[in-house]
């Protein structure tokens, strides 16, 4: 139920050492780093707005160009319109060359890179630049502590897609030391936020909710709705797998209603499709496609929620499934594996072949299932020999 790691935002995309290359008025650079907070606040379409209004007037200083580049491809990265976030990294790439930037600044973009790799589900590219970029700013004089935090962060992201959990638990205790010792709560909450989907895949449930609760309480303070609403999803997700239904749909209304508020669209489909599973295992399949058809509306064309858009499939196939309508059970089935193949998921293959498996027995194929229920094991499997 829990949604595939990438559901909390970073601190401002500044670069961690821009040089002081051109002497600049203090309102421009003033009016810069308001656009950068706003992108910090998850207010992306007001800060796209203020940044296109600055681009004629930062574009021939490189240090604010940097910083400009780097704000607007966030934004337009959590708008979900990842090539023109990619675009305007391979720009701010082409000005980190430069021998008058530091290499912190360079591994800044080899992050921010990493983080829409992620969003494209190239994991394995993901991995490489996350990597690169905690090298290159290891080799920095004056390497970032919340950098090589937020590097560790979205690392743990991959090591979960992978299933290894040792690998993600690893990142995530790491990106929480540094973030802390780096005095930065809102990096320490998202640290938490990855302890927390780690102990919950590793059936740690109680330890889950408390990572969960912490940062909860750490975005409440700082006013981060979106955040909040992210984290809210997850916890109803916690609550659902200890038993306790009325309060994980108490938790999952409360988590769309805040996605609402901070004006995500694609966070109050996340939501409403841990919802829509909610109702689906209380014997309500009716309600929940309802739900789940709602959710894939609201997602349509989010290439960057491939996960929440596969998910709501299964609880769709599920929902006819449990109708004994076998023939919109399968087509949706079928539209799920293809989401969850383009997004190269072991774990959420496995449910739809489970699902699979399960409709082929209730048509009385125990051939056909025993086959499904093997291949879903196998791809679980952790050796081979």
């Amino acid at each position: 139920m829990s949604a595939v790691p990438h559901l909390s935002d970073e601190p401002p995309p500044v670069s961690p050492a821009a040089a002081p290359l051109t002497v600049v008025g203090f309102d421009l650079e003033e009016r810069l780093a308001r656009a950068e907070t706003r992108t910090r606040d998850n207010d992306h379409a007001a800060a796209l707005e203020q940044l296109d209004a600055l681009w004629p007037e930062v574009r021939h200083d490189p240090a604010l160009t940097l910083r400009h580049r780097l704000a607007e491809a966030w934004a337009e990265m959590y708008r979900g319109r990842l090539d023109a976030a990619a675009d305007l990294l391979a720009h701010a790439d082409s000005i980190v060359q430069s021998p008058l930037f530091d290499a912190a600044d360079r591994a800044e973009v080899l992050y921010r890179r990493g983080c829409v790799a992620l969003k494209l589900t190239d994991v394995a590219e993901a991995v490489s630049l996350f990597t690169r970029a905690l090298e290159t700013n290891s080799r920095s004089a004056h390497p970032s502590l919340l950098l090589a935090a937020d590097v560790r962060n979205w690392r743990s992201r991959c090591h979960q897609l992978r299933r290894d959990w040792d690998a993600a638990a690893r990142d995530a205790e790491a990106s929480l030391e540094l973030a802390t010792e780096a005095g930065c709560e809102r990096s320490r909450a998202h640290a938490m936020f990855q302890a927390s989907l780690v102990a919950e895949r590793q059936r740690q449930w109680l330890l889950a909710r408390f990572h969960a609760e912490q940062a909860l309480d750490i975005y409440r303070n700082h006013g981060d709705t979106l955040s909040a609403a992210r984290i809210l999803n997850n916890l109803g997700g916690i609550d659902f797998l200890l038993g306790d239904i009325a309060g994980a749909e108490q938790a999952l209304k409360e988590a769309a209603a805040t996605a609402a508020d901070a004006g995500s669209d694609a966070d109050v489909a996340q939501a409403t499709a841990s919802l829509a599973q909610v109702l689906l295992h209380t014997d309500r399949p009716q309600e929940a496609r309802d739900r789940a058809q709602a959710a894939l509306a609201l997602l349509a064309g989010r290439a960057d929620f491939l996960a929440e858009a596969g998910n709501a499939q299964l609880v769709v196939a599920k929902s006819y499934g449990a109708e004994h309508d076998t023939s919109s059970a399968s087509e949706w089935l079928g539209r799920a594996e293809s989401t969850f193949t383009e997004l190269g998921s072991t774990s959420h293959l496995a449910a739809v072949w489970i699902a699979r498996g399960d409709l082929a027995r209730a048509t009385g194929d125990c051939d056909s299932a025993a086959e499904l229920y093997r291949r879903a094991a196998e791809s679980l499997q952790d050796f081979h020999f």
